[in-house]
């Protein structure tokens, strides 16, 4: 007959009540650190996965507030600086200013999610790079428009606003007709730093005037993976 739980033989009930072993516990220990290591990568690139696929999407958008700024302005690019200027009244000019009127300035589509960068690209007011406002500065367009400003210098009736809005016009003009050639080959927004490890590569997400949009590519790659 079995003895009741209180009758029980004390090393009986010694045995039943032992717990794990340090042994135990390390083993135990050593597979959690196991695991740990295993998942917490994978959810870092599911995360990082994650910020770039909202960082392509803020692209998407701002693409189609240049698309909407362009068709109210004969199909001309804006010109203005590649980014904004930081100051200590905030962010002054670029295109955030330029589309401010469809963007407002304070949207969540300005900054990559990766971006962290406070005292840089988030001071200045975008996480992105406007490359029209680069390429209005190189030598082909900036020699062409010269000699265009030259040749209306003996107009009277042109004021100081009407020969800066003629300057910016011949700009878009030219750096308009360079992404005309190829417009999937040309990206418009870059993010301004590399946020969007892919295996052993940093990337830059970009959008091209086509609307595709992706890891930045060379000129003349086909355009892939992008949407």
């Amino acid at each position: 007959m079995p003895f009741p739980e209180r009758h029980r033989p004390f090393a009986h009930r010694a045995c039943a009540a032992r717990g794990f072993t340090i042994v135990e516990l390390l083993a135990v220990i050593g597979v959690i650190g196991i695991l740990l290591s295993l998942i917490l990568p994978a959810l870092s690139n599911v995360r990082r996965e994650a910020q770039s696929v909202s960082c392509q999407t803020n692209l998407k958008q701002l693409h189609g507030a240049i698309e909407i700024y362009r068709s109210s302005n004969r199909d001309l690019l804006p010109m203005c600086d590649f980014l904004p200027a930081s100051t200590p009244e905030g962010p002054v000019g670029g295109l955030v200013e330029v589309l401010e009127n469809t963007v407002e300035s304070n949207c969540a589509c300005w900054f990559c999610p990766a971006d962290d960068d406070e005292d840089g690209s988030i001071a200045a007011g975008t996480s992105y790079i406007y490359i029209p406002g680069l390429l209005r500065y190189s030598p082909q367009v900036q020699i062409q428009v010269a000699s265009l400003m030259a040749a209306t210098m003996g107009n009277a009736s042109l004021n100081e606003r009407m020969r800066e809005r003629q300057r910016r016009d011949a700009e878009a003009k030219l750096v308009g007709a360079l992404y005309d050639q190829s417009p999937a080959s040309f990206a418009i927004l870059t993010d301004s730093q590399d946020r969007h490890k892919i295996g052993s590569r940093n990337p830059r997400n970009a959008v091209y005037l086509d609307g595709s949009v992706g890891a930045l590519r060379d000129a003349g790659d086909e355009p892939g993976g992008g949407g």
